[in-house]
């Protein structure tokens, strides 16, 4: 049985584990499974998501729909949050989602964010201790493969400890 946990850290210096990590993915999140999003980098505290540029992705003037892009700038900074958060501990809800759009995408485009340890203990581990929930603003930037900046994302996230949940998941 493929351990996630390890296909996560090994993803993070083996293309070999990344491919297995995005065929999981995949798998796993069915929504997105469409798009065709892969990571092709990932560090610890930093992602960078490809969104391929193909029909799937494409709004009706054959350019990146504006709604490929919100769902990969979510993706992209949902991932990287729970991928340094214990998922046994804490649950993540988006309640917000903002995008600006500056340019239109008719290539491959990558979406990258990028957090700090410093960061997530000042806005989510501290806070948490004296609070029930924490909402944290997460910005994301996707540029084309000629560098031009597509758009700006601000996610907004909802994190609380599964303790202070109130609702029952089946």
């Amino acid at each position: 049985m493929l351990n996630p946990d390890k296909i996560l850290q090994k993803a993070k210096t083996s293309s070999f584990y990344r491919t297995i990590l995005n065929w999981s993915l995949a798998r796993t999140i069915p929504f997105n499974k469409p798009h065709g999003f892969k990571i092709v980098e990932l560090s610890d505290f930093r992602i960078k998501i490809m969104i391929p540029y193909r029909r799937s992705n494409f709004n009706h003037i054959r350019g990146l729909h504006a709604c490929s892009l919100a769902t990969i700038s979510e993706f992209t900074t949902g991932f990287l949050l729970i991928s340094n958060l214990d998922m046994k501990k804490y649950r993540l809800i988006m309640p917000r989602l903002e995008m600006d759009y500056h340019y239109q995408g008719k290539m491959d485009s990558f979406a990258e964010f990028t957090i700090s340890k410093a960061w997530i203990d000042e806005y989510i581990i501290n806070p948490l201790k004296t609070q029930d929930a924490v909402v944290v603003p997460c910005e994301v930037k996707i540029h084309d493969a000629q560098k031009n900046h597509l758009t700006t994302g601000k996610i907004f996230w909802q994190i609380k400890s599964w303790d202070k949940v109130k609702t029952k998941v089946s």
